[in-house]
Parts: C-alpha cells; structure tokens; sequence
C-alpha cells in the first residue's frame, strides 16, 4: 500500500432524463449500427436502452465514460436478448473488440459526430472516381460490375480503386482523430493548475 493520500472520489453527477438522452441517444443508435441493427432496430432498442436505465431507482452518473459504457454494454444486452427471443442466434459474440474499436472512433465525443465530421472532411479529399465507386457500393448497394460499367473501367480495376480509397479513408480519419486527441489533451494540460 502507498503512503500518498488518495483523491477523493468525486460525488456522482444527477443528470435529467432530457440531459442523459441529450447527450447518449445519438452515441447508443450509432453503436447498434455498428454492431448490424437496422435504422428501426436501432431505434427501438435506443429507446429501450434509455427507458431501462431512466426507471432504475439507483442510476448514478459517475462519469460520462462509464455511462456510456454502461448504455452500450446495456443495449448490446437488449440486442443479444431481441434475437434470442427471434431464435435468430445460438452464440453469444464478445463485442470487447467492438468497444475499442467504438472508443477509438467516437472517442470523448460519446455521439461519435467527431468521427463522422473527419470521414466527411476526408471522403472529399478522394478524387470524384473513388468518391463515386464508394457511394454505388455502400450507399446504393451496386455490385462490382454495375460500378465497373459506370467508371468504364473493369472490374478488377473497381475492386483496387474501392481498396485504395478505403485506405486512404482509414489512414485520414485516423490521423485527424489522432490530431483531435492530442488538441484536446494539450488543451486539457492547459486548464490544469501546476501542482507544486
């Protein structure tokens, strides 16, 4: 045991029904599409989530990281539960990889908006054939000849430009997510007092 006195650990904070919706509801939906919930499962079990965790009599926000742990580790339960009662899964799937790679992501900004604004600055940092090859794939759903044909280009040639774009995409958003952190670290640093 060390002899160093410990910091008192803060009161937890009482946040309104409207304030934890506020600040969770986007965060929870994006998290249930991530793990593979359409718009309206999604949408329910956001909403379910949040009726969950505003009836407890006990909720207490010690953080706004681990509440939002808690709601997602709470709607992946109801998730588990929803295709349990559907029969549609026998195996229960870990989402520990799933986590980090949402922490990583949305980060502090629970809503995971910072994420979503870097993929925008970076997406249009692609050249318009990239651009185009992304949207008929992952937005209207083209398959590689459909996109081949459109680019004139074959198919062969879509599948690297699809590849090359999507690496180009990773690396940006990583390093624009990597620049924010270390901003509002340097930031943080800076609001603290020097200690003797």
């Amino acid at each position: 045991m060390s002899d160093e006195p410990r910091e008192p650990i803060p009161p937890p904070i009482v946040l309104s029904a409207e304030e934890l919706i506020r600040r969770h509801q986007v965060g929870i939906w994006r998290y249930l599409r991530m793990l593979g919930c359409d718009e309206s499962l999604a949408d329910d079990l956001t909403q379910e989530t949040l009726v969950k965790v505003i009836c407890q009599e006990s909720f207490s926000q010690w953080s706004e990281g681990a509440t939002a742990a808690y709601l997602r580790r709470t709607a992946r339960n109801l998730l588990i539960t929803y295709h349990r009662k559907g029969g549609r899964i026998r195996t229960v799937f870990t989402s520990d990889p799933l986590d980090e790679i949402w922490d990583r992501w949305a980060g502090q900004d629970l809503s995971g908006n910072e994420g979503l604004d870097c993929l925008k600055q970076c997406l249009a940092s692609l050249t318009d054939r990239a651009r185009l090859a992304l949207r008929m794939r992952f937005a209207e759903d083209a398959t590689r000849a459909e996109i081949a044909s459109k680019l004139r280009i074959s198919e062969h040639g879509t599948r690297n430009l699809m590849q090359r774009a999507k690496q180009q995409l990773r690396e940006c958003v990583e390093l624009k997510l990597t620049e924010l952190e270390a901003a509002r670290q340097s930031n943080d640093q800076h609001r603290r007092p020097d200690h003797p």
